[in-house]
């Protein structure tokens, strides 16, 4: 990437008044969203103690005492509120933004049922599939092209429909699995949305830009209590898969403008492949516990403790220490592969991708090996139940360990 040119470009695009009214929307879309997320969460807070709909600690949760669930409540009307706030600057994408809450809207009641009373994956798994056809149909939304990936450039319609879906419902299910420790999904999704906005800003894109801010602001503010130690709420399964939905949509219609204007000069040609550099945590930790309990023979749904930051956590670090390692890798990528993507193809993107997950799975299995270490050697399993114990986290391990 030539810094010259980028600087340049943005200074070009300061003196053009639509793109500073796009930036003025989506800053205060932003704040907003933001704003109403801070405010509304200590109510959610608040009415989930009067009613006793808290999550209670267990041997795979990572708090020790009851905590509300319910703070995608607070991310959704964020959402809604900073985004409907504002009338559109370009009509290009308003008919699918407006089509994306209309999904949305049906996750949410999705989510509250499954935080409320549960709910049958494969119902949930329908449900999923009816938001992304929403989308898919009503609103042309397809990944068609695949910018010569092994070979590949326009594929068949049929076909694009089902790998459409099935981005949509990977990434949804991904965004829910790890939102296992304070801040990961949220911090994940923040940096994604932001990424993606700030794309769809410098492209003219305003209404998408404004819509992935929104969800930026939403989090920042939820980021705020799912910290805290006095006030501390999670998203919930409400949460995560709106979240998990609206990125899966910022990710299929970024492939697919720069498919559409792929001669013009802010177009990336091999914008699949930053996609899931963007998404790289989410990706790869699915992808490494999928194929770890399938070759353990057991489902691939099935719950246990081998996601990354259980790992992490079981290494001794703390759930900001985690949350800062998983953000931060994501972050460095991203910037890392926008600095050097201009001298390789995307079939070559793709295999370092793929090496790149190899080495995942390897520190992955090395960690996991020194957790394993640590639990049976006294003095080290000393020391981390030590800082479990000073940070609150108090499960099965120290009871048998007691």
């Amino acid at each position: 990437m030539n810094l010259d040119l980028l600087f340049a470009y943005l200074q070009n695009k300061l003196n053009d008044d639509l793109f500073a009214l796009g930036l003025y929307q989506s800053v205060l879309a932003f704040l907003v969203a933001c704003f109403v997320s801070v405010v509304s969460i200590p109510v959610v807070i608040k009415i989930s103690e009067l009613k006793s709909l808290m999550e209670k600690p267990g041997d795979r949760r990572s708090h020790s005492t009851p905590t509300p669930t319910f703070g995608g409540i607070a991310i959704f009307a964020a959402i809604l509120i900073a985004y409907f706030l504002w009338p559109s600057i370009d009509q290009t994408d308003v008919y699918r933004t407006d089509l994306s809450v209309a999904g949305m809207t049906i996750l949410f009641f999705i989510g509250i049922k499954d935080d409320l009373v549960g709910i049958d994956p494969n119902k949930k798994i329908l449900f999923q599939v009816l938001a992304a056809m929403i989308l898919i149909f009503f609103g042309d939304l397809r990944v068609d092209y695949l910018y010569g990936i092994m070979g590949l450039h326009h594929i068949d319609e049929v076909i694009s429909i089902l790998l459409t879906c099935f981005i949509f419902i990977a990434l949804t299910n991904a965004i829910n699995l790890i939102d296992g420790i304070d801040g990961l999904a949220g911090g994940i999704a923040t940096i994604a949305s932001g990424t993606f906005g700030a794309w769809f800003l410098l492209t003219n894109h305003f209404t998408m830009a404004c819509l992935a801010f929104t969800l930026a602001g939403a989090l920042l503010g939820f980021l705020r209590f799912n910290f805290s130690k006095t006030s501390k709420i999670f998203m919930g399964n409400t949460g995560s898969l709106i979240i998990g939905f609206m990125l899966a949509f910022f990710a299929v219609r970024f492939v697919s403008l720069n498919a559409s204007y792929r001669f013009e000069p802010t177009a990336f040609f091999n914008a699949p492949i930053i996609a899931i550099v963007i998404l790289i945590v989410p990706i790869f930790d699915t992808l490494r516990v999928f194929l770890v309990r399938i070759l353990a023979r057991r489902s691939p749904f099935s719950a246990d403790r081998n996601h990354m930051h259980h790992i992490l956590l079981d290494n001794g670090l703390t759930h900001a220490q985690a949350t800062a390692v998983l953000c931060g890798t994501s972050l460095l990528n991203t910037i890392l592969f926008f600095l050097l993507h201009r001298n390789i193809t995307n079939t070559q993107s793709l295999l370092i991708l793929g090496g790149l997950f190899g080495l995942y799975m390897v520190t992955s299995f090395m960690l996991k090996m020194r957790a394993m270490y640590i639990s049976t050697h006294p003095r080290r399993r000393r020391a981390v139940l030590r800082r479990e114990l000073q940070n609150g986290i108090i499960g099965k391990r120290i009871v048998d360990y007691l």
